[in-house]
């Protein structure tokens, strides 16, 4: 039997420059949220730059922020975004981030031990976005569990 893991993405589009000062406090609890992300319970990996630095990653463009990161289960990324320190900083993304129309965050499951692509993200969030959720690409609010 395989084991798995859960992989997220979600993107996000900047109001203003990352170095501006309207995000500035957002930049400033970056490196709490991440530390945060890591000591995480049930924590397995996140998508950042050889420096530590996910903001310089600009694979959906230069205005959009991306997320990317493997937890053993649900529960634990669950209790990580809106148990933790994390939803003080998520109950601010309106001040920080465009409202997207479309979905801007996605999960589905991985081989436990595989890590995901930015390219393989892209084509679960864009089958989240033309076909709903899946067994294949979900979100919290309709989950599915490992095939």
């Amino acid at each position: 039997m395989i084991d798995y893991h859960l992989a997220q993405l979600n993107i996000a589009k900047m109001k203003f420059d990352i170095d501006s000062p309207e995000l500035a406090d957002f930049v400033a609890r970056l490196e709490d949220v991440n530390a945060l992300a890591d000591a995480s319970p049930g924590f397995v990996w996140r998508l950042q730059t050889d420096t530590g630095d996910a903001t310089a990653i600009d694979f959906f463009g230069t205005d959009t922020l991306v997320n990317m990161s493997v937890w053993q289960n649900i529960e634990s990324l669950h209790d990580y975004v809106y148990r933790s320190n994390h939803k003080e900083v998520l109950a601010r993304r309106k001040e920080w981030f465009e409202r997207m129309q479309e979905a801007y965050s996605v999960l589905w499951w991985i081989p436990a031990g595989s890590i995901p692509t930015l390219e393989e993200a892209a084509q679960r969030l864009e089958q989240l976005q033309n076909r709903g959720p899946s067994a294949t690409a979900f979100t919290f609010k309709q989950m599915f569990p490992p095939q």
